[in-house]
């Protein structure tokens, strides 16, 4: 636990700097860059990919796996679609992933294919269905954090992150009773 208190002051103290140099609070824009909210954005992602990196190690059950890739699902499917080229990409970045690299890569694809396939064909109850998938890693905080930290990683990759991300993310913190506000969220 001492580790995961670590990463958390890591994660506060950016957040504080990032808040500090926002001036309306608001969400990251396209093409924002390095500059205002989607800077500090990206900063944060930056951090939570590191954190999530050096969990590695114990991030290795089923139910962070299973939970990682519905969260993937859920946020490439934010908007209400995914194109091809966005499911290609994102199940790059999975198959990419440090963490994830503890698990057999057709597991991975499959499982997060599934979830796209559910969330394309009806996305309200691909929606629910992803949700439970989801809220199975909340038995074990420091997973359901990692889950979190895992779709910020993924939502982040092109350096903007969506208010539909944003969304599905919060919603995710709420399955996994993980406060928002620890992602700045």
């Amino acid at each position: 636990m001492a580790m995961w208190d670590r990463i958390k002051d890591q994660a506060k103290g950016l957040q504080q700097q990032t808040q500090g140099g926002r001036s309306s609070g608001g969400h990251g824009r396209p093409g924002s860059g390095s500059a205002g909210g989607g800077g500090s954005k990206a900063q944060l992602v930056g951090v939570l990919k590191t954190q999530l990196a050096s969990l590695k190690t114990e991030l290795k059950s089923g139910a962070y796996r299973d939970a990682s890739m519905a969260m993937c699902a859920l946020v490439a499917a934010a908007d209400g679609s995914v194109d091809p080229a966005e499911r290609q990409h994102v199940e790059s970045l999975i198959l990419q992933n440090d963490v994830l690299q503890n698990f057999p890569p057709e597991q991975l694809r499959q499982r997060f294919n599934k979830h796209v396939d559910q969330l394309s064909f009806n996305f309200q109850q691909g929606k629910t269905e992803v949700m439970q998938e989801i809220a199975k890693a909340a038995k074990k905080p420091m997973e359901a954090k990692a889950v979190i930290q895992t779709g910020f990683v993924v939502a982040g990759a092109d350096g903007y992150i969506a208010p539909a991300e944003e969304q599905v993310l919060r919603e995710a913190c709420m399955a996994l009773n993980v406060s928002p506000q620890e992602f700045g969220l």
